[in-house]
């Protein structure tokens, strides 16, 4: 199966200090992988870098085979830990605004997803909690009909009883053939959709595996897993 995206001993510095150590991965079609790691560790930058809003200080990154540019950013759907839109920015103007940027933007859907979300369409960001901006973002990524969806904490600004219908919004509404990356501190909450895990900290990989094999093989949730070999700890 030919890879969808591949990091070749990437490096990123920002000036003496390195943010990324030679990242090598490769990440297949077809995929929901969990990018994990602590506060700092690379998740960011790694996918800055992949929609090109950084630049690779050394090694090289490939989208279907060819390197980060334009025309790959036209099928990658990216989310953001931060909100992006101006204050007074209302709904229907971020749908517009989507709608001119990318030519596989779904408006149907993205009205849809809004409407199940019970999101004005006439609110403006201003007047909308960190949750609310938070799925409205959401809601226009997952609108598009991209090869690979990118999302950076999705799941931070909503509360616990928004998460699981978050996280079947976002299986039911991505591309069949599509890859997901999704970043969150909350892994156990995400747990039961991954297909892969990857794990890194201080800028680099320390696994890349089946998350259904992982569990197998350490006996443990990969909430666990993680914490004993980030932290030195158990679960609690």
């Amino acid at each position: 199966m030919t890879n969808l995206l591949e990091f070749k001993n990437v490096c990123k510095n920002f000036g003496e200090k390195q943010i990324l150590k030679d990242i090598n991965l490769e990440i297949k079609p077809n995929k929901i992988i969990g990018v994990i790691g602590q506060n700092g560790s690379g998740k960011t930058s790694m996918f800055k870098l992949i929609n090109d809003l950084f630049t690779i200080s050394s090694g090289e990154i490939l989208f279907l085979g060819k390197p980060i540019s334009v025309e790959s950013k036209k099928q990658i759907s990216y989310l953001p830990e931060r909100t992006y839109f101006d204050k007074n920015t209302t709904v229907l103007e971020a749908l517009k605004i989507f709608e001119t940027f990318y030519e596989d933007f779904d408006r149907q859907k993205a009205e849809r997803l809004l409407k199940d979300l019970d999101l004005d369409i006439n609110s403006s960001m201003e007047k909308m909690s960190k949750g609310m901006k938070e799925k409205v973002q959401l809601v226009l990524v997952m609108s598009r009909h991209a090869k690979l969806y990118i999302l950076d904490e999705p799941l931070g600004g909503v509360d616990p009883a928004t998460r699981d219908y978050i996280i079947d919004t976002i299986l039911k509404n991505f591309e069949d053939d599509a890859t997901l990356l999704i970043s969150t501190h909350m892994i156990a909450d995400i747990e039961r959709i991954l297909d892969e895990v990857i794990i890194i900290d201080k800028g680099e990989i320390l696994l890349h595996k089946n998350a259904d094999e992982l569990r197998q093989r350490e006996n443990k949730s990969i909430d666990e897993y993680f914490r004993g070999l980030v932290y030195g700890k158990k679960s609690y």
